[in-house]
């Protein structure tokens, strides 16, 4: 058996050439014989983390840092703190992550600037960004990270600096400098002149942005980037299984869902305790795929393991209670959920709630339009182009306005189209069919719903539930359904109970029936319900008058 000497000896030199597994096995053998040095610890926690031992990794971490401290290594103390901050940011404890973030604050405050200001000047931008939603104070950490960097010739700083003002840029809707910026923050990683651990952040800090702009060309060549950064270093290495979790979300919106599903789970169960918003973001992509397959149950306990990593599990949770007919509850979260987003994070809640309110309440869908037609002539992402040209023509829709309402249904099935956005491409067919009907051209109606069939089959998704193309439409019973189409005619109680056989007092308890479950409160408002899930009207016989 090699000798202590020996054995941290090959273990450095393991360390060096990216051997993580030679590396941690080395170090933890010699340390069942004596206590590392403050050194070879660093190298062992590191090591860890490459591996994919978060827990085990930080809390050595902690453990150094506990004892540089105490020895009044302050500038080192402050650096392992920081570190820390970052990585439980990644896991999602913002409280202790902050808290480190103040030790680290405290520690560097009466030394002279260096570095190390840097990274914590670096943090502090980042937590006004995402935390405070403060893109000029994170634009103002930028410029003076920008000058630390030349200051200091430290290329790291300068990647921080370009990272953060590319994000404030894009969230204040200069998208084409922002980019700019954000490839710059690339090129200092590229060159292996950003240590890994805070270069893994930069790449994920970018993808995200790409995802929730739906810019999906752009997430795909950043995520195809980081792969080839990880695959170059370690598969074990934390950011591969993130990398891995991007590739699935692309698979998913492309209709991928089997392997999406089933990689989605595993790696979220995986990166619960490294990544926490990861790992959430897994759990709600692989909650989204159960509800368009139409298994409710599953896509709640999916959005359950989201919340729980403090991901709220939306537009997708309040999906699920409008497509079993409960428009008030989906109401009631898409509404409580965009009161808690920033503009960038509306916009995905925004088309559901146009498309939920446009035959209820066509005055506030064509605000909720309005917005976000605005974010999309902001940002100019082809997905939020889509949602914009959909938004509005739902709205068209409720307006009656059948035309119109095909030709913004028609730009937005071919931005689908371009994005390889199958699912969403079956939707806007199916809303195009009631459309055509709205122009009598059944003919037409009819192709666009085998279109939208022939997309589900491929994909197998459940067959739709929100427009009218099945009969539980709404939750609503055939009888409920028979008395909403002679509303369409504006028939009365009275005629209603005629025309059905049924009593008045009968005909007015279905009506009250119909309104709570699709969440109206007139017959003015159940019409415009109707017709927008393609019911067709019943003209009922006048009843009987007395003489």
């Amino acid at each position: 058996m090699p000798d202590v000497p020996e054995l941290l000896t090959e273990a450095r030199e393991a360390f060096a050439r990216g051997e993580w597994d030679g590396a941690r096995r080395r170090l933890e053998e010699a340390a069942g014989s004596r206590l590392l040095d403050l050194v070879d610890r660093s190298l062992l926690a590191r090591a860890r983390w490459w591996q994919g031992d978060v827990q085990g990794s930080m809390s050595l971490a902690e453990g150094i840092f506990q004892e540089l401290a105490g020895q009044g290594l302050s500038a080192e103390a402050a650096r392992s703190a920081l570190l820390l901050s970052m990585q439980w940011g990644l896991r999602g404890n913002i409280a202790v992550s902050s808290a480190w973030l103040a030790r680290a604050r405290r520690l560097l405050e009466p030394l002279p600037v260096s570095v190390d200001h840097g990274y914590l000047l670096y943090l502090e931008g980042s937590d006004a960004l995402y935390l405070d939603g403060m893109p000029a104070a994170a634009q103002s950490a930028a410029a003076r990270l920008k000058d630390m960097a030349g200051q200091f010739q430290a290329p790291e700083l300068g990647s921080f600096a370009s990272l953060l003002s590319g994000l404030s840029h894009v969230r204040n809707g200069n998208t084409a400098q922002g980019f700019v910026d954000l490839d710059e923050a690339l090129l200092p990683v590229l060159a292996g002149q950003v240590p890994v651990e805070w270069a893994g952040d930069i790449y994920c800090s970018v993808i995200h942005l790409c995802y929730e702009m739906e810019d999906f060309a752009r997430m795909r060549a950043w995520t195809d980037a980081l792969a080839d950064w990880c695959a170059a270093l370690s598969t074990t290495f934390m950011y591969a299984g993130i990398a891995s979790v991007h590739q699935l979300q692309l698979a998913a919106a492309e209709g991928h869902w089997k392997q999406a599903e089933d990689g989605l789970l595993a790696l979220g169960g995986r990166l619960r305790h490294a990544h926490g918003w990861i790992a959430a973001e897994c759990f709600s992509e692989a909650g989204e795929i159960r509800r368009r397959r139409g298994d409710a149950e599953g896509a709640r306990a999916a959005f359950d393991s989201a919340r729980g990593l403090g991901h709220d599990g939306q537009p997708g949770s309040a999906l699920l209670w409008w497509d079993a007919g409960r428009t008030d509850l989906a109401l009631g979260e898409l509404r409580a959920a965009l009161a808690e987003r920033e503009t960038l994070g509306r916009t995905c809640l925004l088309l559901p709630l146009v498309e939920l309110l446009a035959p209820l309440d066509t005055a506030s869908a064509a605000l909720y339009c309005l917005e976000l037609e605005e974010a999309a002539a902001t940002f100019g992402t082809p997905g939020f182009v889509a949602r914009a040209r959909r938004a509005r023509g739902a709205v068209l829709m409720a307006q009656l306005r059948w035309a119109q309402a095909c030709a913004e249904l028609d730009a937005a099935a071919e931005a689908y189209r371009k994005q390889r956005r199958r699912y969403e491409l079956a939707e806007v067919h199916e809303h195009l069919a009631l459309a055509r009907r709205g122009l009598r051209d059944d003919d037409l109606a009819r192709a666009e719903e085998a279109t939208a069939a022939a997309i589900r089959a491929q994909l197998g998704a459940a067959p739709p539930s929100r427009l009218g193309l099945d009969p539980d439409v709404g939750g609503l019973t055939p009888r409920e359904l028979e008395v909403l189409a002679c509303v369409l005619s504006g028939a009365s109680n009275r005629d209603i109970a005629h025309a059905l056989t049924i009593s008045e007092k009968t005909a007015g308890r279905h009506l009250a029936n119909i309104f709570t479950k699709i969440g109206v409160t007139s017959r003015t408002a159940a019409a415009a319900w109707a017709r927008h899930h393609g019911i067709r009207e019943r003209h009922a016989p006048e009843s009987p008058r007395p003489a």
